[in-house]
């Protein structure tokens, strides 16, 4: 059996190696070719192209970025009916993937979609093209069930996958001791979000002349990356152990994302952090239609976490929220119970193995029809 995989991020990257490992623990023989990252690659699919090539962020980067997009899109085409999968599954990042999901329609390729495009919170005229081209839906947030149903579509919910891949997480102190209480900069994955989000995280530092700030870094940009965006070379920075931070830190600063998700389900107090392009910011305020960015409050649909978003993300309230994170009590308390909370709705461990064992049986009804 041969299975082509697309995911554009490094969420969907974990998300596609999970699903990838337990497909293969039910079937040994199945040949993966990916669009992805490092983890799809270490269970065994060929990685045609990274991910860090793929990720245009917002509005006015997508149109900069348009000729290089329409050359992956006439790549991504031709490379799918070289290789003659089986089927094709598609993993979020729903700009490219629901374009290549018209072009597989009407080639008659299987089209499984695995991670839910973000449809309830804009461009909700898309869920009539997931109706049409997509033969299987598969989502991983709670809420997605009902919406999708909202609008005849059949769609299933197994969990979500981040349960599973912290439960098979081995976590491990980045530091041996620290007397000084460690907080997590989380700033993202891409340059122009990072050097956005990053400087108002760092000017918070002088305020809090007994913790000690530890960036959660991206390898591939290094360490001088880091150091010319915080205007200092004095914060540390860890490299491919944001789980192990995470677990280390008695509070978080994370950008908006998947990341908030991550955090709170290790259960480290966090607030979340967004500041994007003026133009880009604009636009999506006035079509977004979701009262929260972080996936912890829309998945809890309340306020679990305090969301500073654009002109919001200053000193004074970052400063102000952390200091509740570190040093208040009740709000520690109450931020571990709705965390708890959380857990029970995201359907607990077993979510990539009961989504890999639909998607093989649902290959099997095809190839016996």
């Amino acid at each position: 059996m041969k299975i082509y995989i697309i995911a554009g991020e490094a969420s969907g990257d974990l998300h596609a190696s999970n699903l990838m490992r337990e497909m293969r623990a039910l079937k040994s023989d199945i040949q993966f070719r990916c669009w992805g990252g490092d983890l799809m690659q270490q269970q065994g699919g060929v990685v045609v192209k990274h991910y860090r090539d793929l990720a245009f962020m917002g509005f006015t980067e997508v149109l900069l970025n348009l000729r290089t997009i329409l050359n992956n899109l006439k790549f991504c085409k031709k490379d799918i009916i070289d290789f003659a999968p089986d089927a094709v599954i598609l993993v979020d990042y729903p700009g490219f993937n629901l374009k290549i999901a018209e072009f597989l329609k009407a080639k008659n390729i299987p089209v499984i979609y695995y991670i839910s495009p973000q449809v309830w919170a804009w461009k909700q005229s898309r869920v009539k093209t997931i109706r049409r081209v997509v033969d299987k839906m598969m989502v991983i947030l709670p809420f997605e069930k009902d919406f999708y149903a909202g609008h005849q579509v059949d769609v299933e919910f197994h969990g979500h996958p981040l349960l599973d891949a912290l439960e098979n997480s081995r976590f491990s102190p980045v530091f041996a001791e620290s007397n000084a209480p460690l907080v997590a900069l989380l700033p993202g994955s891409r340059k122009q979000e990072i050097k956005r989000v990053l400087p108002e995280m760092a000017k918070i530092a002088v305020n809090f002349p007994g913790v000690r700030f530890v960036v959660a870094g991206v390898s591939s940009l290094g360490k001088e990356f880091y150091a010319q965006v915080t205007g200092a070379g004095n914060f540390e920075v860890v490299f491919n152990r944001t789980y192990d931070l995470l677990k280390q830190s008695s509070a978080a600063l994370v950008t908006s994302g998947t990341a908030t998700l991550e955090t709170a389900l290790i259960g480290t107090p966090e607030v979340v952090c967004y500041k994007g392009g003026n133009i880009s910011y604009q636009i999506a305020r006035r079509i977004i239609k979701v009262k929260y960015i972080s996936l912890v409050n829309l998945i809890m649909d309340r306020k679990v976490v305090t969301e500073l978003i654009q002109h919001e993300l200053n000193t004074a309230n970052i400063t102000k929220e952390l200091n509740l994170l570190l040093y208040d009590d009740k709000t520690r308390e109450r931020i571990a119970r709705d965390y708890a909370g959380l857990r029970q709705k995201l359907g607990g461990g077993g979510a990539s193995a009961r989504a890999a064992a639909s998607v093989l049986a649902f290959l099997n009804e095809r190839q016996n029809l």
